[in-house]
């Protein structure tokens, strides 16, 4: 649609009100309804966003550590403006109009904090060197059979899935609760989130459904409006679903692994495949690996941004724990899948389904862009068996703490990232951690109430 027909839709709609929507640090988004008339005025003039989005945490408790905002300036509105661009009609809100949002400084420029943002950088370096990125996300997530309410109720101890059992790629699990997983397909193709595929996942109640790929921003912004759009679709069917990365010690975690690609600056060859390479792999794709096993220990928290996620990367439970790539392998780090010109792209399987798409693709597309810049040269052999056993490249730090604090002293993020950036996500993940150390858990209960 173009800009005049998405403004006349946004007039002639019944409702008379348009949704807002922006990232937060977290990738939670963030947002109010407007009228009409607002919103013309909006699209038109801009707007102002509180700030405390970028200063609190999932739970809006505030930072007490972060200087880019906070008590000491009073929490202003930031500029913000509405990208047009991402016009949605929300088909379970009655074609409501939803738009998404990004934070500017009062300059004008874009914050250097904001998510959405930090990804349209890395994306002018990448096309600034003459490259296309084409990207697109996986998540893997549980449901249950809950309300918000019933999960309070029962403090979130002995909920109960959707469905039982583990039944991966199960037809006959997926005709249990058919209406839902129909819903899913449908009202998110309506969206403008297309699925290229759903299905179960090993585990009670579990799913996966892969997004189909598109441009890095359009792949970005897709993926964060699909995590919300499914829960509020799961909403309507009394179902309550999660994208943390691990729920239980004794279930797999979930996954959200990013494929991507680049291409040449008209999008018709794809860059990462040469047919005459015994694994069909461009020298370009090569550096592009290198570049990101060189920067992962030093960007994780991008990657695995919770306590959470840490308890996902741990041997044999699908997620990897070492700086390895290798062809078609599911333990490693980086699964090459090399097959055809088309499809030649790299999947980054560390990311569980708890991460931020926009920083997410950003420290790909970062990091594969070092290693071009750079010349990089991908002299670590594939790994032909299993992955977890290989560390002769080193491992993945194992905590949030321990990969902040390589990532607050790396220059290459600071580089790539930018340092004001840098500096505030990671003050951001050391309050994380420091919340993480107040709380006592079920498991130190068990552990030491009676034996201590």
């Amino acid at each position: 649609m173009t800009t005049q027909e998405i403004l006349q839709y946004v007039k002639e709609h019944p409702s008379g009100k348009v949704k807002l929507v922006f990232a937060d640090i977290d990738g939670i988004l963030r947002g109010k309804y407007i009228s009409t008339e607002k919103f013309l005025s909006v699209a038109e003039n801009g707007m102002g966003f509180c700030e405390v989005i970028f200063g609190w945490d999932a739970g809006d408790e505030v930072y007490d550590n972060t200087t880019f905002t906070g008590w000491h300036n009073g929490y202003p509105d930031a500029p913000a403006r509405i990208d047009l661009g991402t016009f949605r009609k929300i088909p379970w809100e009655n074609d409501t109009p939803c738009f998404l949002g990004e934070i500017m400084t009062k300059d004008g420029d874009p914050s250097p904090v904001c998510p959405r943002q930090l990804l349209k950088k890395v994306l002018n370096d990448a096309n600034t060197a003459g490259y296309t990125p084409f990207f697109a996300q996986e998540f893997e997530w549980f449901n249950f059979a809950e309300t918000p309410q019933s999960a309070q109720d029962k403090k979130f101890v002995g909920l109960t899935p959707l469905t039982p059992g583990m039944f991966g790629y199960s037809i006959l699990r997926s005709s249990l609760k058919n209406d839902f997983f129909n819903d899913l397909f449908d009202l998110l193709k309506k969206f403008g989130v297309p699925l290229e595929g759903i299905h179960t996942e090993t585990g009670p109640g579990t799913y996966e459904a892969a997004i189909t790929y598109s441009g890095i921003l359009e792949a970005a912004d897709r993926a964060i409006l699909f995590k919300t759009a499914v829960k509020e679709i799961a909403y309507r069917h009394s179902i309550m679903a999660t994208f943390m990365a691990k729920i239980n010690e004794n279930l797999p975690g979930c996954g959200g692994h990013v494929h991507q690609s680049l291409w040449d600056s008209g999008a018709k060859k794809n860059l990462f495949h040469d047919e005459q390479d015994g694994g069909k792999m461009s020298g370009l794709m090569k550096s592009y690996i290198a570049g990101q096993l060189y920067c992962l220990p030093q960007i994780l928290p991008m990657f695995a941004p919770t306590i959470n996620s840490y308890k996902r990367l741990v041997e044999g439970a699908w997620a990897p724990t070492t700086l390895t790539w290798g062809i078609d392998n599911r333990t490693v780090a980086l699964r090459v899948l090399s097959g055809s010109s088309k499809a030649c792209r790299l999947e980054t399987r560390v990311m569980g389904a708890d991460v931020n798409p926009y920083l997410a693709m950003a420290a790909c597309l970062g990091a594969g862009l070092y290693g071009i810049q750079q010349n990089m040269q991908l002299t670590q052999l594939p790994v032909k068996g299993n992955g977890y056993k290989d560390t002769s490249n080193g491992v993945l730090p194992g905590t949030l703490h321990d990969a902040t604090q390589k990532m607050k002293a790396s220059a290459v993020a600071k580089e790539i990232f930018g340092e004001t950036f840098v500096e505030h996500f990671t003050q951001t993940r050391e309050w994380e951690w420091r919340q993480h150390l107040k709380a006592v858990t079920d498991w130190e209960y068990k552990r030491y109430f009676e034996i201590i």
